[in-house]
């Protein structure tokens, strides 16, 4: 049912306690840490690094823990768990009931070169592991004179995978989660898709009534700052992409004197409240999915035929109303392909622009009564395994975005309201992505955060980037960023897909590469 991994993006408002972290650790803290020499050498335990009085008396016991290295399983990698106060306002100490595990990994520096510290990295979401990203990605893929120079260093939010993770629905209920009608034509179809949201949220409540109230980015944050110390950097140096970038832009906001280098790669803004973020997401996916019918067009066997975009949508448009009235077989007799999955693999498919050949087979075969290839890219982007068990990706991601700001909408009146100017921003997505911003409407906990602008008074530069056909973090936001930040600086893909960085620009990545390992952020407002 959510169409989005973005579904709601959020803002922030910093509470009393983080406003005294904030205010007390402006400054650079000191200390040394163990390191990984160049040949490889790993220590087995990192020591805390924060100099005592940067940081309130009650947080010191976290800001001084030390992280105990383990093998991981994953060649190369090496795992540890990292105390987090629960509730930073009663934060009692690392281990006890006030506690919270924070699950973290790491790729040592392979050298050579001198050693430059740790890179942190995260995939967003939010309800992304960094481990999972860490391990499959991140660890191996990125530059080799990044790897050489960083410890590649990631964690699992709060609330995500191996970090007590949130939990709401099993495996069968996800099913039927996923598939009730996302455009309801009526009040009685309206009045189950509201039900099916009260469950879902009633299942997070009922499995994760401990955590949910403190997962919030600012709690995800103010974490971040405690594995900085653990690692023993004195400043964080940080890739975050997509919803990771609204982590780092509050990270930074709250500790700007901690900044070293950060890239916010995707970039959301933090100053829109959720119904307009919502609403320009909708656009992004529009823009994003009109760049792919452009290219579907010049084909030779393009399932939605030729000619201008506006009639590609259109036929894109018949096809799921036929789904709505009747799903076809996908191989699963519980899961015939209906409006909302098929909308859902869709909008999987538009992250990534090498995913356009299998939109297109999959379409293609869907047109003729074989959902598979569509519901398999809707169990992608959910993150269901084929033995019917979903990670919590979608879970966390509704915890989070629901805590970070208040509803988009008061309700189904609301939203019929609201309806036209989401169908004007895509006819094709428009719909349902406005129905489905009703997910936190009746979310059990309330919203701690709010929209506003981040500043980051006095950090160091930070580099902010765009694509200007990103389908999930559309282009303004980055700019909107870039300015909101005291010291942001903007760089642009002229691209499509979702985030820049890795992707295959030499252009985006010798920018990002040089900032990274040479400390030299490009000149804002460079193109690429």
């Amino acid at each position: 049912m959510d169409t989005s991994r973005l579904l709601r993006t959020t803002g922030t408002v910093i509470a009393a306690a983080g406003l005294l972290l904030a205010g007390c650790t402006s400054e650079g803290s000191g200390g040394t840490r163990a390191s990984a020499s160049s040949s490889g050498n790993t220590p087995k335990s990192t020591a805390g690094t924060a100099a005592p009085g940067a940081v309130p008396a009650a947080l010191r016991p976290y800001y001084g823990q030390k992280l105990s290295w383990r093998d991981c399983g994953v060649p190369g990698f090496q795992c540890s768990t990292m105390k987090a106060p629960l509730d930073y306002a009663n934060p009692g100490t690392p281990g006890s009931a006030q506690s919270i595990d924070i699950a973290v990994a790491r790729r040592v520096a392979t050298g050579p070169g001198k050693r430059l510290g740790s890179l942190v990295v995260n995939p967003g979401g939010p309800g992304g592991s960094g481990i999972g990203y860490l391990q499959a990605y991140a660890g191996i893929g990125y530059p080799a004179a990044v790897r050489a120079r960083y410890d590649m260093v990631s964690f699992d939010p709060r609330g995500v995978e191996r970090s007590s993770p949130v939990e709401c629905l099993s495996g069968p209920e996800m099913d039927r989660f996923t598939q009730v009608d996302q455009t309801p034509d009526d009040k009685a179809e309206q009045a189950l898709l509201v039900a099916a949201f009260k469950k879902f949220a009633a299942g997070c409540k009922t499995r994760s009534q401990r955590v949910l109230p403190h997962v919030s980015t600012v709690d995800a944050a103010r974490d971040m700052d405690i594995l900085r110390a653990a690692l023993g950097d004195e400043k964080l140096s940080y890739v975050g992409a997509s919803y990771g970038t609204f982590l780092g832009a509050t990270y930074a906001d709250l500790f700007p004197g901690r900044v070293g280098r950060l890239v916010l790669d995707g970039a959301m803004d933090p100053s829109r409240p959720a119904l307009e973020l919502n609403r320009d997401q909708t656009a992004g996916f529009e823009t994003a999915f009109r760049s792919f019918a452009k290219d579907c067009a010049k084909q030779p066997e393009c399932p939605l035929g030729s000619g201008d975009p506006d009639a590609v949508a259109q036929r894109l448009n018949e096809f799921f109303r036929k789904l709505d009235a009747q799903p076809v077989p996908s191989g699963d007799p519980a899961r015939p392909l209906g409006e909302s999955l098929a909308t859902t693999g869709v909008i999987a498919a538009l992250y990534d622009e090498s995913a356009w050949p299998q939109l297109r087979e999959a379409l293609t075969s869907a047109m003729n009564g074989d959902g598979a290839g569509l519901l398999a890219l809707a169990d992608s982007y959910y993150e269901r395994e084929a033995d019917g068990t979903y990670a919590n990706l979608m879970f966390a991601n509704a915890a989070v975005n629901c805590l970070d700001q208040p509803p988009a909408f008061s309700g189904p009146e609301a939203v019929q309201a609201a309806l036209p100017s989401f169908e004007k921003a895509s006819p094709v997505f428009g719909a349902g992505l406005a129905w489905a911003s009703l997910n936190c409407t009746y979310w059990p906990v309330k919203a701690t955060g709010s929209a506003r602008a981040l500043e980051a008074k006095g950090a160091a530069p930070i580099v902010v980037v765009g694509t200007t056909r990103d389908p999930a973090t559309p282009y303004k936001w980055a700019q909107s960023l870039a300015g909101q930040l005291d010291s942001g600086t903007l760089l642009t893909y002229d691209g499509d897909g979702h985030t820049a960085y890795g992707r295959g620009s030499d252009c985006i990545d010798t920018a990002i590469n040089t900032y990274l390992l040479e400390g030299k952020a490009p000149k804002d407002g460079t193109k690429c």
